[in-house]
């Protein structure tokens, strides 16, 4: 017996499965900013298969973050911020939407700044036509949505310093709303400084009314948001990660 006993091989162990993705978005009234989410989290699921993806919205678009939590209910989960810098909703609307909720959750850092939106900027620029233009003339406009949150300003200041060296040529950062220069304003001080041939980078995660108002005033080519880049679903994969070896989780509500 003891012979034939140790012929039965042990019961297999399940992995536990891994916590949950919940990708964040803003919301846009735009219908194509939801499509392009949707696809971008189709490429986070077909790189990481065992990861369940979720998404939730900050506002404007179903499902809300509050619902996607509460259909989790008491799982573990990672938020990622697909947000471009630090700001308000990063800081105050997503930590205290997961603290509400029965979820247990990690919030991620959003995702810049970081290398790979640089090569995601750069291969953008590239499909619009920049190319081996004169670099003594030729400069760029990173176009971002703005905050009033200084951080935010240095995140995106610290896209368009990493930008311009990957490119070798000067880059400002301009804003749809709540901070300055302007698109406008960054180009005028481009064109004063003789660069003629001045681009804008299109430092958004998917199509958009400030995407589409900044694309309007950029003087000679503009790049298409980032949206589905390759690179944009290895990042959102790199803070989560990065969220389940530094951040702890919160624990389980009093109530539950």
């Amino acid at each position: 017996m003891p012979s034939q006993l140790s012929l039965v091989p042990p019961p297999a162990t399940r992995r536990p499965a891994p916590p949950a993705l919940v990708v964040v978005a803003h919301g846009s009234r735009d219908p194509r900013a939801l499509s392009t989410v949707r696809a971008l989290l189709d490429r986070v699921r077909a790189l990481r298969p065992d990861v369940p993806v979720h998404l939730g919205h900050i506002e404007l678009n179903a499902p809300l973050l509050p619902d996607t939590l509460a259909a989790l209910a008491d799982t573990e989960a990672v938020l990622v911020p697909l947000l471009l810098s630090r700001g308000y909703h990063v800081k105050r609307d997503i930590p205290e939407m997961a603290a509400a909720s029965p979820a247990r959750t990690r919030v991620a850092a959003p995702l810049g700044p970081h290398p790979l939106l640089i090569h995601a900027l750069q291969d953008r620029l590239t499909e619009a036509g920049w190319g081996a233009t004169e670099r003594r003339t030729s400069a760029v406009v990173l176009a971002a949505a703005g905050s009033r949150d200084p951080d935010a300003k240095t995140d995106t200041a610290r896209t368009a310093h990493l930008l311009a060296a990957r490119l070798g040529v000067p880059v400002l950062p301009a804003y749809a709303s709540a901070a300055t220069p302007t698109v406008p304003a960054a180009v005028r001080t481009l064109l004063a400084r003789g660069r003629h041939h001045i681009a804008l980078a299109s430092y958004f995660t998917a199509p958009g009314r400030f995407a589409a108002e900044c694309a309007q005033a950029a003087p000679w080519i503009a790049a298409a948001p980032l949206a589905t880049h390759p690179s944009m679903a290895h990042l959102v994969l790199h803070r989560y990660d990065e969220a389940l070896r530094t951040s702890p989780s919160l624990p389980l509500p009093a109530s539950a």
